[in-house]
């Protein structure tokens, strides 16, 4: 059991052209070199989230436990590191409420919470600056409203006073999986997808791929178009837990679609090498088969890989299957030894087919750059 996030039919786009600061500078690609994503893992200098569930997309039922559910992840991670909440000024009271000043509130318009697709991408170059790339987000493929939030790239830059790397490029930041060393997992049904890049053949999205995020190699899994909204984001499926490890999801039921997506990339994965050249480890784990009903649906997102790796922890998810919950927890705490396994319920936001890492977006500190040049 491990379905994915609905289509939303349009409701309307209203223009968000005048809602947005600029960025600090819009610098070309091809005025900066040596750019690289670093993993994950690398120390953070914040969390970046949006308050951006509304009734129009979540309905009446399911919005005040989103609203919950985002509020756990943003006080989980604030232990461990600051947050930064974008939120519209009619949710601030709530958002408020929830949070108090543990989380910093920043109004912003918003469509809806994923901020791993809507956000930038935060990079850093070799002369220790730090930038964000605009990945042009187009509602995974004009499948939802999405006017309002492709501006948020840009506003996050803004306020984050970096700078803005523009691409031709359209995808998402749940698309890409990076170990911090010069390998990528993404899948081919959400980049190489006609409702993306449709002028763009497979070897000019590698290169222009390798030279943002500093990618020697791109391990490809097939993916699945048109099952969820995102077309089978990576998140969904394979993690690094660090270079030359990784952690892939597998759904047992064999009634599902995605337990042949997941045994082909088990094994995509496990006869896969890195940029390095070492043969990666996979680890396996299962999705969970008995679920809490409360919130259950054909779309509920159930499995472990949508973790989200802060400074001093591992926030993952919990669904009620004590075994397969347990399992999770255990693995993860094995890989990640130095961190802190804290796992917790998003029922809510696992009902609209999405995880912890969907709704997060990390921004590395001055520490991540300086560890790269020290390579």
């Amino acid at each position: 059991m491990a379905t994915r996030r609905r289509f939303i039919q349009s409701l309307g786009i209203i223009s968000a052209v005048t809602m947005f600061c600029g960025p600090k500078e819009l610098w070309a690609m091809s005025n900066n070199k040596a750019w690289f994503m670093p993993d994950e893992s690398a120390p953070h200098l914040r969390t970046w989230m949006a308050f951006g569930a509304s009734r129009k997309i979540w309905g009446k039922k399911l919005l005040p436990e989103v609203q919950r559910n985002l509020a756990t992840i943003a006080l989980t991670i604030a232990k461990f590191e600051p947050v930064s909440m974008l939120v519209r000024q009619s949710d601030f009271a709530v958002a408020k409420q929830l949070m108090g000043d543990k989380v910093e509130l920043i109004v912003c318009p918003l469509d809806d919470l994923w901020m791993r697709d809507i956000g930038p991408v935060f990079v850093l170059n070799d002369s220790g600056y730090e930038a964000a790339i605009d990945f042009n987000f187009n509602g995974w493929g004009k499948k939802q409203d999405f006017d309002v939030d492709a501006g948020v790239a840009a506003f996050v830059a803004d306020n984050a006073d970096v700078d803005l790397i523009t691409t031709q490029l359209i995808l998402e930041g749940g698309g890409i999986e990076v170990d911090g060393e010069g390998t990528a997992i993404i899948t081919q049904s959400c980049v190489l997808n006609d409702n993306r890049n449709p002028a763009l053949s497979k070897a000019q999205v590698e290169a222009e791929l390798k030279r943002l995020l500093g990618l020697d190699k791109i391990i490809w899994l097939p993916g699945i178009k048109g099952r969820d909204i995102t077309d089978g984001h990576t998140d969904f499926y394979a993690r690094f837990a660090r270079p030359g490890v990784v952690v892939a999801g597998f759904d047992p039921d064999v009634e599902s679609f995605d337990h042949a997506v997941t045994t082909k990339n088990i094994e995509i994965l496990r006869a896969a090498t890195d940029a390095a050249g070492r043969k990666l480890d996979v680890v396996v784990l299962p999705a969970p088969q008995d679920i809490r009903e409360t919130y259950a649906n054909d779309d509920f997102a159930a499995g472990y890989i949508n973790f989200y790796v802060c400074n001093g922890a591992v926030i993952a998810p919990e669904f009620g299957d004590v075994k397969a919950d347990a399992l999770a927890f255990n693995e993860l705490q094995r890989l990640f030894p130095e961190r802190q396994v804290v796992q917790i319920n998003i029922d809510g936001i696992a009902a609209g087919g999405g995880g912890i890492h969907c709704t997060t977006q990390q921004q590395p500190s001055t520490t991540a750059i300086s560890s790269k040049l020290d390579e």
